[in-house]
């Protein structure tokens, strides 16, 4: 897919806000990024395995079997063909601590407009997409789609939906892996804050049953950076206490954690074959989408897409 990517309109997150209907969202955001029709610009959605090859130099590592090499102590490739068309599903994560801000979009309306942004790329490629929206439990379930519609469905669904505090996810995980019916290609948009084991029990339910499974891991910019100072008072969103604290002595501790938390869970995704990517809620949504494409584009899945900040 030679033109795939070629440039960005660089758009604001404060600037879809505006636009308000969810479809000119997507469209806005998508028509910048010139995804070619003919295949997905991510790797995995629409291959099915077909046979397999000896390996020969320059073929990709990562499609080597290595079941077959452990048989016969030789490389194989799998070799994929297209399917006629195939299901994603966007898992998007609607818990209290998504509502956080610290500008004028919040990480869940941030996750929104990817989730739009996403969606109608694979309905442009004539494919499906479905919906599942969850905090503490699953609250919706949008079975995949091929009509522009279903962003409407998306919309009404994600004004409805009623944040409570999350404090588990693989529960979640596991109920929206029973509903899907067809291996899909699974795209997790969340914060992910929450015990990392659990995390990755939900996701492996996902892998066990076959479908292609991404972690786009959405943080506010003052999660990342913690740059607070004086004296605060931080509001718990998932059930914690609230702390009255001055920043400066706690930030080394906080950024430590998150830091480890973020190496565990990408770690975890990586020994999974699941790929993970960190979303900057602060970036314009088509330059992260491009940057993000082009990873995977370069070969650079399994783990290790992960745009840069």
């Amino acid at each position: 897919m030679s033109d795939q990517i070629l440039e960005t309109n660089y758009l604001e997150p404060e600037l879809l806000q505006k636009l308000g209907d969810l479809e000119m969202v997507a469209r806005e955001v998508v028509e910048g990024l010139r995804v070619g029709q003919h295949r997905s610009p991510l790797k995995g959605f629409s291959t099915e395995f077909a046979h397999h090859r000896q390996y020969v130099p320059g073929d990709a590592i990562r499609n080597i079997d290595w079941r077959v090499y452990g048989r016969t102590e030789r490389y194989y490739t799998k070799l994929f063909e297209a399917e006629t068309n195939f299901d994603c599903h966007l898992l998007l994560d609607a818990s209290a601590s998504m509502n956080y801000s610290s500008g004028k979009v919040s990480k869940l309306e941030y996750s929104k407009f990817l989730s739009a942004a996403l969606a109608y790329i694979v309905l442009k490629q004539r494919d499906s997409v479905g919906l599942s929206v969850f905090d503490s439990e699953v609250r919706g379930y949008l079975p995949p789609r091929s009509t522009m519609s279903i962003l409407l469905h998306m919309d009404r669904m994600l004004r409805e939906a009623k944040s409570v505090p999350r404090t588990t996810l693989s529960k979640q995980l596991h109920d929206v892996a029973v509903m899907m019916k067809r291996r899909s290609f699974v795209v997790v948009i969340s914060d992910f804050f929450c015990d990392v084991d659990d995390i990755l029990g939900g996701l492996d339910h996902l892998r066990h049953d076959g479908h292609n499974v991404v972690c786009l891991q959405t943080l506010d910019p003052y999660e990342l950076s913690f740059p607070f100072s004086g004296t605060w008072r931080f509001e718990g969103l998932e059930l914690e206490e609230p702390l009255t604290t001055q920043p400066d002595r706690i930030r080394e501790t906080y950024l430590k954690n998150l830091q480890e938390h973020r190496e565990a869970l990408r770690a975890g995704c990586i020994a999974a074959g699941i790929d993970y990517s960190l979303v900057d809620t602060s970036r314009p949504l088509d330059g992260y989408l491009s940057e993000f494409f082009h990873e995977r584009e370069a070969g650079l899945g399994g783990g290790s897409a992960a745009p840069r900040q």
